[in-house]
């Protein structure tokens, strides 16, 4: 995905969000976050990252993200449900990622009920934007402080990814999903990137 193109924040005497505070974070924040995302493996990808993220800091999820990708199959969602209980548990033994079982498990599991959701809307992308009609929604929060954790559409995104089979994903889960792969713009007022 190519880069955003925006004024650099210290040329416009603009301030970027106050949670991009290292490397990484700020190159995640000016080149990612927030920017809608359409692609099926990519959506994969950042649900599963949030999942993992549950009760960490972000920051821990950016340092292992490429471990992530090798170890899941670049997030191949059909790869990934055809792990076998072997990869799992030796996958549960590489320091390079959160090494909690349900999360791990989860995985595997949520790529099944994945590509379920594909063959029935014909794309993971067509089912999980109507829960912002399709398009993003810019909110009007001035400081980091205003970001809610949940929302009315991240809890009816939420019952209906767990009925049909996900794990790890909660309403906050969720509102952090919909942040990062673009549903919900919540740049603060004043950052280059809203």
């Amino acid at each position: 995905m190519p880069p955003r193109i925006v004024p650099a924040p210290a040329a416009s005497g603009l301030k970027r969000c106050s949670w991009a505070t290292n490397d990484l974070a700020i190159r995640y924040h000016d080149e990612e976050w927030g920017i809608p995302v359409h692609d099926d493996r990519r959506l994969f990808e950042m649900l599963t990252l949030e999942g993992a993220q549950a009760g960490l800091s972000w920051d821990t999820i950016l340092r292992k993200r490429e471990h992530y990708r090798r170890l899941f199959l670049d997030f191949d969602p059909a790869r990934v449900a055809r792990m076998r209980a072997a990869t799992v548990e030796r996958i549960l033994r590489d320091p390079g990622i959160v090494r909690n079982r349900g999360k791990v498990e989860s995985v595997v599991s949520n790529a099944k009920a994945f590509l379920a959701v594909q063959r029935e809307f014909g794309s993971f992308d067509t089912f999980i934007w109507q829960f912002t009609g399709g398009k993003p929604r810019l909110e009007k929060r001035k400081t980091r402080d205003e970001l809610p954790a949940k929302t009315p559409e991240s809890e009816a995104m939420s019952n209906e990814l767990r009925k049909r089979g996900f794990r790890f994903v909660g309403p906050t889960i969720c509102y952090a999903f919909m942040q990062a792969v673009g549903m919900v713009n919540d740049h603060i007022i004043g950052c280059p990137w809203r």
